[in-house]
């Protein structure tokens, strides 16, 4: 069975991490986020794996490789024009058709067990199959509204306030009531390619699947439990990168080559490599890029740091968020 893993996109609400990498190419605790999702499929015998590829290519092949690190085999396909979601298996349909294959959304760490959604799969004999989770959080993500076991329709956010932040840390629902929520891992029948247009950009959720759905097909909904977060912004990247290390019982990751004055606090935090904390200076709930330095007495909490140097004169994406320069820092704060 061969997989596709969609990592083709331009990560705007996670900038300036993204300012010299593409958004699946991010480091989390060290593995770039596209080999966490590598190394989920070929945990369930997935080895022959699609990768596409629009935004900084270079930057996600750079961190995979050919793939053999993280237990696959990989082949890359170049979008000239960035095609959605669904327009990115119309690009790679001669790598996928013919057989059953399964799609991942790039931006994931999970341990949803494949396998029982692909029990679902051939037990519905449906046309794709989606994984669906409980949304306890109410984050923004799309409501699917299901019946019978099959997806009927799209819908739009849930209408709770509550902070968007990692899904599996937040219970102030109860679980059965929450909406459902597309995780980004799909099942699909090469037969979806009857309803995918050629050569234009399209998204699986907004034309294919409610065309599909429209004309008689059946888009089984697969419930699953398990551990599952998307990284898209800058608060969720280090929410959830404190819980993946919450889990090992730590509160700090340390790139490569850190220097840390011993007068120097550093809690809660995520450093990349080759980062500087001066003598006296306290570093608590933040993200420091690559070669940062923070300066001797400098606070830094609840902020996304990287060097000034690597956004000067750069005109922010639309979706990015307001930061500033700070000496030799740009300076993102994530307080609410």
């Amino acid at each position: 069975m061969k997989a596709m893993i969609l990592a083709a996109g331009y990560g705007e609400r996670l900038w300036p991490l993204t300012a010299d990498r593409t958004k699946p190419a991010l480091p989390v605790l060290g593995k770039p986020l596209v080999g966490y999702v590598a190394e989920y499929l070929s945990k369930f015998g997935i080895k022959d794996v699609v990768v596409n590829l629009h935004h900084q290519p270079e930057s996600v092949q750079r961190s995979l490789g050919d793939g053999s690190r993280f237990g696959v085999a990989l082949q890359y396909i170049y979008e000239p024009a960035i095609l959605g979601t669904s327009g990115a298996l119309d690009n790679a349909r001669n790598l996928l058709q013919g057989d059953t294959f399964v799609v991942v959304n790039g931006k994931i760490v999970t341990d949803i067990d494949l396998r029982a959604a692909l029990e679902t799969h051939r037990r519905t004999k449906a046309l794709a199959t989606l994984v669906l989770q409980r949304n306890v959080a109410r984050a923004r993500f799309s409501i699917v509204e299901t019946e019978g076991g099959f997806v009927k329709r799209f819908g739009g956010m849930p209408s709770s306030n509550d902070v968007d932040g990692p899904s599996n840390d937040k219970l102030k629902f109860v679980g059965h009531n929450a909406p459902l929520m597309f995780t980004g891992i799909q099942v699909l029948e090469s037969r979806i390619f009857d309803y995918i247009p050629r050569g234009v950009f399209s998204h699986s959720t907004v034309e294919v699947y409610p065309e599909a759905i429209a004309k008689g097909e059946l888009i089984a909904a697969h419930v699953a439990e398990g551990r599952w977060y998307e990284l898209s912004t800058l608060p969720r990247y280090l929410d959830i990168s404190l819980a993946l290390l919450r889990a090992e019982d730590r509160d700090t990751y340390m790139g490569r080559n850190p220097l840390i004055d011993a007068a120097a606090e550093v809690h809660d935090s995520i450093l990349w490599d080759d980062v500087i904390v001066e003598r006296g200076a306290s570093v608590r709930r933040a993200v420091l890029g690559d070669a940062v330095r923070i300066p001797a007495g400098d606070r830094i909490k609840d902020s996304i740091v990287v060097r000034a140097d690597l956004v000067a004169g750069v005109t922010p994406p639309a979706r990015a968020s307001k930061g500033e320069t700070k000496g030799e820092n740009f300076v993102v704060s994530l307080s609410r």
